[in-house]
């Protein structure tokens, strides 16, 4: 009897992850990913909006001085002090790109604490075009 020999070739596994990638492709160039809003739809622009800073804010600095209207304010028991009670429900922080997120976070507890009931933080969002 003779011996049969082990062949030395190889499945061609390449050509078939090709083709199923190729098929991948395909398949999501020609599909519907999510579904299309309704053609009829008008979206809202806002690029033409300007933007700016809302006036009644408190602002937080790198250094964790704050300032409100312009004013420097000692603590965030004082600023909540000096608000009125329609000021009073939500208070929105500004807080400096530099500012520890620490500071942040202590001192939107500080004003939770002495009785706000949101706490909102105003950010700049930058959109890519």
């Amino acid at each position: 009897m003779r011996r049969r020999r082990d062949s030395n070739r190889r499945e061609p596994t390449i050509a078939l992850i090709n083709v199923v990638f190729l098929m991948l492709v395909f398949f999501m160039v020609t599909s519907t990913l999510a579904r299309p809003l309704d053609p009829d739809l008008k979206l809202v622009r806002t690029a033409e909006l300007e933007g700016r800073a809302p006036p009644d804010t408190l602002i937080l600095h790198a250094d964790g001085q704050l300032m409100y209207r312009g004013a420097p304010i000692a603590s965030a028991q004082d600023f909540y002090g000096s608000l009125s009670a329609d000021e009073a429900e939500v208070v929105r922080i500004v807080p400096d790109e530099a500012a520890p997120a620490t500071t942040l976070v202590n001192l939107a507890r500080e004003l939770r604490a002495a009785g706000a009931e949101r706490v909102l933080i105003v950010t700049e969002r930058g959109l890519e075009r």
